[in-house]
């Protein structure tokens, strides 16, 4: 199959070979090429071999060939009129100061400096980052014409608003005759768990319990989310004041009354030391304490919107009089208190996060902004607000602005916990190269009408903030997957970089794509590429993320970025973390 000019361009630097037979005399055009896609195909069927020496689509276009040869052959130096030039076939090296570019990335910053990586993450890339958006571990260069320095422009970053977070340390929790939290003990009020049942009447049973670091060998009902304890003191959620729990989290369960796990795909019950990704951001730590709520619903309800929102209600309900009480602490007793800030970083690439969550309704669905930190009263379940796009501030996310609801597989669910620590979140927040200008909600519909018509305003949304670049990513896989190219694609033809974050790996692998899919990062984690039921497994950890800011300064940089391994490899990918760690360095 020929391939045409746009193509021969995508593909320059890939081999090039004839896709039907082809005359002596022959001036080579893209009509004569075969298309490089489909390469991986014919090699593995062994009508494709390609030799080292092979010709690349730029080298050989405008050539005229010296012999006729046979379809699907690679094209060689002695088939072109005059061969190739000797500078045309060298590995390019670009030299600064007589030092090779490859000997002197590690010192090099400034304008003009080009940093070159290999990275093929599961979609293959070459990056070429301007050193000014590396690490900053780089010495700078040892004089600079002092006409220049004064012409550089002062940039100040404006703070547009500020959280502090008081951590208080949990060293214990008990169940007691009253709740309290006094010297690191926390005890909880045992028939609170008969009163928290008042919240909703599909809730009929609940049970509390705790499981100490050093006793994971019990036995758990599958985890529908992992909770922090915090409450706000002082603003609104983004702002002021909040206390904060540290060493004891909440860990919800249920089942009906007919004993069915409350989940979709994939269940994670078992022996909770094995059935959880510990130290995930989304998951409990290895010394946390697990405040463990198990919930019995109204059988038959487990698939509806009610029936788990019921389970998440009353259990909120237990934590809000833990909240009362943290409170009352006062902040010097605080062990850290930790400050966030949202900032305007002028003069920097502005860019936007996309987060793309579950909106199909029934058991599908998250609630944005509630009252409290991580909480549910007070929120708007996005299935309500149509899945529309919805910003937040970075401090918004990092407050407990999103509580989840979603009972989808467990190894790739973004549970409650990930978001009050989005390691994507805080990166790109925490990276003064880059303007933050929010982090975008949007829900994922059932039907493919609604999904469309959503993701055009996303698209939409995304041009009226004005961004030089964008990462979506996208929890679970399969029917989401359909928006999540769509997002991309209402992003990229706007002319604006994006990247993609999803986990796809074997059993997730995407169905769907469009050409602007040309910088995915996977987040699989599990050695055979499977929903492998561990709480967390293939969530978005903060080495992921670190993918996806490397590869978005690359594109924003005009970077070209070659196309994807067909198939999913794992090793590929801790190859691309092993070069982030070398380049950080």
């Amino acid at each position: 199959m020929s391939i045409t000019p746009e193509t021969a361009n995508q593909h320059k630097n890939d081999p090039a070979v004839v896709c039907c037979l082809t005359q002596e005399g022959t001036v080579i055009s893209p009509a004569d090429l075969e298309d490089p896609a489909i390469f991986p195909d014919l090699e593995e069927s062994g009508l494709l071999i390609i030799p080292e020496n092979v010709l690349t689509i730029g080298q050989v276009l405008g050539k005229k060939l010296v012999k006729t040869v046979d379809a699907l052959t690679p094209i060689t130096p002695d088939m072109i009129e005059g061969g190739i030039e000797e500078e045309e076939t060298k590995p390019e090296v670009i030299k600064e100061n007589g030092v090779a570019k490859e000997e002197a990335a590690s010192n090099a910053i400034g304008k003009g400096n080009v940093i070159r990586i290999h990275i093929e993450e599961g979609k293959g890339i070459n990056l070429e980052i301007p050193a000014i958006v590396t690490t900053a571990t780089a010495t700078e260069p040892a004089a600079r014409p002092e006409e220049e320095l004064r012409k550089e422009e002062k940039i100040e970053d404006r703070v547009k608003r500020t959280l502090l977070m008081h951590e208080f340390d949990v060293k214990e929790v008990r169940l007691g005759d009253e709740t309290s939290f006094e010297n690191g003990i926390l005890t909880i009020r045992k028939t609170l768990a008969e009163d928290a049942l008042k919240a909703d009447p599909l809730a009929k049973k609940m049970e509390i319990d705790i499981i100490t670091p050093d006793n994971k060998n019990v036995f758990t009902n599958t985890i529908m989310d992992v909770i922090p304890i915090a409450t706000k003191v002082e603003g609104a959620i983004g702002e002021g004041i909040t206390h904060v729990l540290s060493g004891a989290v909440v860990i919800l369960t249920g089942v009906d009354e007919s004993g069915i796990q409350v989940h979709e795909f994939g269940s994670c019950e078992g022996i909770i030391g094995e059935k959880v990704r510990f130290g995930r951001p989304g998951c409990p730590d290895e010394n946390d304490i697990m405040i463990r709520i198990h919930v019995t619903i109204q059988a038959g309800t487990g698939m509806e919107r009610r029936g788990p929102y019921a389970a998440h209600k009353v259990c909120d309900a237990v934590i809000q009089e833990i909240r009362e009480v943290l409170k009352k602490k006062a902040p010097s007793e605080a062990a850290r208190v930790i400050e966030y800030k949202d900032v305007e970083r002028v003069g920097r690439p502005r860019v936007v996060i996309v987060k793309e969550i579950m909106g199909q309704g029934a058991m599908h669905d998250n609630v944005i902004l509630p009252k409290e930190p991580a909480g549910v009263l007070g929120g708007r379940p996005n299935v309500d607000l149509g899945n529309i796009p919805v910003v937040l501030s970075s401090n918004e996310v990092r407050d407990g602005g999103i509580h989840a609801l979603t009972c989808i597989g467990p190894a790739s669910k973004e549970n409650t916990r990930h978001y009050f620590r989005e390691p994507l979140v805080n990166l790109v927040a925490e990276d003064e190269e880059v303007n933050l200008v929010g982090v975008v909600f949007v829900g994922s519909p059932q039907v493919n009408e609604e999904k469309f018509y959503v993701s055009e305003r996303l698209g939409a949304l995304i041009e009226a903030m004005g961004v030089d670049g964008a990462i979506v990513t996208t929890e679970g896989f399969g029917n989401n997957h359909i928006d999540f190219a769509s997002h991309i694609e209402q992003i990229g033809k706007r002319g604006i970089p994006v990247v993609g974050v999803t986990y796809a790996a074997y059993q997730g692998q995407l169905i769907v794509g469009n050409k602007y899919m040309d910088a995915m990062v996977e987040l699989n984690k599990d050695p055979n590429g499977m929903e492998s039921e561990i709480l967390g497994d293939n969530t978005l950890t903060r080495e992921d993320a670190e993918r996806a800011l490397a590869m978005l300064k690359a594109k924003m940089a005009g970077v070209e970025i070659k196309p994807a391994p067909k198939k999913w490899d794992q090793s590929v990918i801790e190859k691309n973390q092993e070069l982030i760690r070398k380049a950080k360095k």
